[in-house]
């Protein structure tokens, strides 16, 4: 299992990226009507539009890696409310109450703000510019 510790950030990156973007996508489903949905949410209606928003911001944020944990906790109480207010009245599973998708995220979402953003995240591009300029430094002295 050993072997597979070198790609440990790039795994928990792309999972980030592929989070961020299915959530994103449910949210744009939501506000605008595309990707399958029926119709879009009424503007300003509580409690999908405003989740719909939410969904939209915290999973662009996420596959960004802009702001991840932040995003990615909000993202998840946001999925965790859905579950309990939505789902959790028709009955007690998911798989009973049409809540698979709400808990996936909800929990996901949970993984990636304890397990941090990996590679590829537009917010460690700081870290790497501070990290890199006494290197380049050293280098022409």
């Amino acid at each position: 299992m050993h072997r597979l510790d070198p790609a440990r950030d790039h795994v928990i990156g792309l999972y980030r990226i592929v989070i961020g973007f299915l959530f994103a996508c449910h949210g744009l489903k939501t506000l605008f009507g595309v990707l399958g949905a029926k119709a879009p949410a009424a503007v300003g209606a509580w409690p999908g539009w405003w989740a719909a928003v939410i969904q939209l911001v915290c999973g662009a944020l996420v596959c960004l890696g802009l702001g991840t944990r932040a995003a990615a906790i909000l993202g998840s109480g946001s999925m965790a409310f859905a579950y309990f207010t939505a789902h959790l009245p028709d009955g007690l599973l998911p798989i009973q109450n049409g809540g698979e998708a709400a808990t996936l995220f909800c929990w996901s979402l949970l993984v990636v703000a304890f397990v941090g953003p990996g590679r590829f995240a537009l917010g460690n591009l700081p870290a790497l510019q501070r990290t890199s300029e006494p290197a380049r430094a050293r280098v022409t002295a």
